[in-house]
């Protein structure tokens, strides 16, 4: 049987006793609560040099995450919760109160749902969103321009529209027609490898006999009861690991909770902001909010040249729809080293660059008169294509969409990210060499959120383009072309 998901469950390493504070924001204890009393060295104690660093508020802002871990809030899910580690120095009694009496008493995990709760968990998505998020430009991505495959072409009617067809709101989440049969295909082609001592699954793998189905299934959608499994399946495949790899990451990440960061205080801003119309996200200092930093936290310690960027809040929030927080730091680990994101985040972000690159040689090969408008408005492939490789389209396309293009980039790597590019440029064509076209409607065209006619059609695309083994091998040397640019200081000549 598929296992079905649920929300993460913190890691009992780090279900410890930390004192319990009268005001989180100030707590009277200066030691590290990430280190158990029992393994406390002398070196760790008020009165040493750990104290300072404990005293930072990079150091609080952990401290009070870490103290939440054990007491928790009240009304985790539903209840926006109260603010602690951005409020005032000096709070109010008033707010003294407020912030002790959201924390969570012994009760608060037996006692009976109420009303409140029930309502909220009753209006969820299929994947837990109660809050559709807005955003400015809904724009109709239709299916007809899909349907024919990618090759040279020259530019339409110049009395075309140069605006897309707006959608009011985003398309309900609802369950795919062929969501059962798929449910039962892939049931039969994964295949336990490990189990841990009380019978759990602790790996899965595919069968021999299923694998030349593998592409295809991924391109028509994964079962959202077996994304979890069939993602690590992928990322094992790619990275050519396995269970023993994602143990050790999973202990570095265990490791890097009892270490300062100096990021602590951004990730803490941007924490609440990331998906927060989602169950797990909502409630300030709640189960969700409160993995996140620590997921975040710690990958932030992984690369001293990469850090922490903002990106990664919505990458990481994601995988923890569907992990628990050490799979979620193993997996941003395999995206960073495997999936060359490492490159993206990186000061600078080589990476980006060098996609966008590649992403232009395609339009000029491809659609030399859209690669012609954009020269001509003076528009820069940077301008609107930044986000959309910083977040691998978290914030452009509809969560289910996402979770889509999410299956294919596990199975064929950086490149699945340049092909929805080109799709989206592709299917809006006419509009930016349309005569009544210029660099405010282009931008804002491309700066909006993206709502797929039909998801099938948009990954049918992308399936062909990938599929092309001549295209894959000029994108591999043009990747090189990049770099050779790079190496000889040419490259600032050779975008948009």
């Amino acid at each position: 049987m598929p296992p079905h998901n649920r929300p993460p469950s913190l890691p009992r390493s780090r279900e410890r006793h930390i004192p319990e504070p009268t005001l989180v924001l100030t707590p009277s204890q200066p030691t590290s609560s990430l280190i158990p009393p029992s393994s406390q060295t002398p070196s760790s104690s008020p009165t040493t040099k750990q104290q300072p660093k404990l005293s930072s508020p990079s150091s609080k802002t952990s401290l009070t995450y870490a103290q939440l871990d054990v007491i928790g809030v009240k009304g985790d899910g539903y209840k926006e919760g109260v603010e602690r580690t951005r409020a005032r120095i000096r709070a109010s009694r008033g707010s003294e109160l407020r912030a002790e009496a959201a924390l969570a008493g012994p009760s608060e995990k037996s006692r009976d749902l109420e009303v409140e709760e029930l309502d909220v968990l009753s209006s969820l998505d299929r994947y837990g969103f109660f809050t559709v998020p807005s955003h400015d430009r809904l724009v109709l991505l239709p299916s007809g321009p899909l349907l024919k495959r990618l090759t040279s072409v020259r530019a339409g009617s110049k009395s075309a529209l140069s605006h897309a067809v707006s959608v009011s709101s985003l398309p309900a989440a609802s369950s795919p027609l062929k969501e059962q049969t798929r449910v039962a295909k892939w049931d039969r082609m994964l295949e336990v490898l490990s189990r841990d001592g009380g019978g759990n699954v602790e790996s899965w793998g595919i069968k021999a006999s299923k694998e030349h189905k593998l592409r295809q299934r991924v391109y028509k959608g994964i079962p959202d009861r077996w994304r979890s499994a069939a993602w690590e399946v992928l990322m094992n495949r790619f990275s050519n690991s396995g269970r023993k790899a994602t143990e050790e990451l999973g202990k570095h990440y265990l490791q890097n909770l009892e270490k300062p960061s100096s990021y602590d205080i951004q990730i803490d801003l941007d924490v609440p902001r990331t998906i927060s119309g989602h169950i797990m996200f909502h409630t300030r200092y709640g189960l969700g909010q409160r993995s996140l930093f620590h997921v975040l936290h710690s990958f932030s310690l992984r690369c001293h040249q990469c850090g922490y960027v903002q990106g990664m809040g919505p990458i990481a929030a994601t995988l923890l729809c569907y992990f628990e927080p050490e799979k979620v730091y193993a997996a941003l680990s395999r995206l960073h080293d495997t999936y060359n994101m490492h490159t993206i985040f990186s000061p600078g972000f080589p990476g980006l660059l060098q996609a966008i690159y590649v992403q232009e040689r395609i339009m000029e090969s491809k659609m030399p008169d859209v690669y012609a408008a954009f020269k001509k408005h003076m528009i820069s492939t940077t301008s609107y294509a930044t986000k959309w490789y910083i977040t691998l389209f978290a914030n452009s396309v509809p969560f289910q969409t996402q979770l889509r293009l999410w299956d294919a980039y596990l199975l064929e790597g950086e490149d699945l990210f340049i092909a929805v590019a080109i799709s989206i440029v592709w299917v809006y064509r006419d509009h930016i060499t349309s005569s009544s076209a210029n660099f405010e409607t282009i931008l804002s065209l491309l700066s909006s959120f993206f709502v797929p006619e039909h998801d099938d059609s948009l990954l049918s695309w992308i399936e062909r383009m990938l599929g092309d083994k001549k295209l894959r091998s000029q994108m591999t040397q043009w990747r090189q072309d990049w770099n050779d640019l790079v190496v000889s200081g040419r490259d600032g000549e050779a975008l948009l």
